[in-house]
């Protein structure tokens, strides 16, 4: 139960940045920094945890089929956000957002301890300003008060994520190959699509951009003192 117990730290923090954004909104080079750190640290596990694992697997049709399926929801989901407006459709979409986020948490568990605890590092950093964004978003609609609650509602939907990859374990290793490809599709797609595009529409500096390899270095850093 590994993936649930990590999986209530980027809940908490959802939480937290929740309560935050009601006090007070981080300026947007902070907000850009931070997510340029996030991408980094999130395509780093990617890279040397999970990628490593499907490409050893010996099951190219698993990988291909989990890496489409993967390609296929987030692009789906993308296409939900763009032609639905409005309060409900952000909450639904960045709710399928945070579950998908702690499934990929638990499927990364699978892979190893290792990499589970380093990827919800990275989802900590990820999840934190996500709630900041959306807390400020709502309370242009809602009432303070109801914009946080409804911020610190769609928390517990990162380890209900984390709960439904932990019958993957008990698969055989073809379908632990297709889930992980999945995730590792999801993990691209959050980086280059979400990350990096609403931290490149803020305000942009050679310093805020050097945080993305900051993040992809420190990590790789705290693996090799944990191998």
């Amino acid at each position: 139960m590994a993936a649930l117990k990590f999986s209530l730290i980027p809940m908490v923090t959802i939480i937290i940045g929740a309560l935050v954004a009601g006090w007070r909104t981080p300026g947007d080079k902070l907000v850009a920094a931070t997510q340029h750190l996030a991408a980094g640290v999130v395509f780093a596990a990617a890279a040397t945890e999970i990628l490593p694992m499907v490409m050893h697997s010996g099951s190219p049709t698993a990988t291909l089929i989990g890496g489409a399926l993967g390609v296929t929801v987030m692009l789906a989901l993308k296409a939900a956000e763009t032609r639905f407006k409005g309060p409900v459709a952000l909450l639904a979409a960045i709710g399928l957002d945070l579950a998908i986020d702690g499934l990929v948490l638990g499927l990364a568990f699978i892979a190893g301890e290792k990499a589970g605890t380093l990827l919800a590092a990275a989802l900590t950093l990820e999840v934190l300003f996500l709630a900041l964004t959306l807390t400020h978003d709502l309370a242009g609609r809602y009432r303070k008060s109801k914009a946080i609650g409804l911020t610190c509602a769609l928390a517990v939907l990162v380890p209900i994520g984390a709960l439904i990859a932990q019958p993957v374990a008990l698969m055989t290793p073809v379908w632990i190959t297709g889930f992980l490809s999945f995730g590792l599709m999801a993990l691209l797609y959050l980086v280059t699509e979400e990350l990096l595009v609403e931290a490149h529409e803020r305000p942009d500096s050679p310093l805020i951009s050097a945080m993305f390899f900051v993040g992809f270095l420190a990590l790789l850093l705290i693996e090799e003192i944990m191998a």
